[in-house]
């Protein structure tokens, strides 16, 4: 006897959903353009694999752009910033 199944409350079978999915289901034996593009989303061209090489040196120029203003705010100081300008104002 089989373990009595518990519906979902939004209706969502994910047995449905699996069965549909896999590459031998009907659809993608009828469509015989869907097993030709199942490449395209899987291995390298994965979604977060798209977008990971999008900005390839994103991360590194982001660390050396901090590395510089981290330098420039200790070991840069203008040495005529904080002198009085005198009673006339500016040079």
């Amino acid at each position: 006897m089989a373990p009595p199944s518990r519906t979902n409350l939004t209706g969502f079978d994910i047995r449905k959903l699996a069965a549909s999915s896999s590459s031998s289901s009907l659809k993608s034996l009828k469509d015989p353009w869907h097993r030709m593009e199942e490449w395209r989303y899987t291995g390298p061209f994965t979604r977060w694999n798209r977008f990971k090489g999008a900005f390839p040196g994103l991360g590194i120029a982001t660390v050396a752009f901090t590395f510089y203003c981290g330098f420039e705010y200790f070991f840069l100081k203008d040495k005529h910033h904080d002198e009085g300008h005198g009673a006339d104002g500016h040079h």
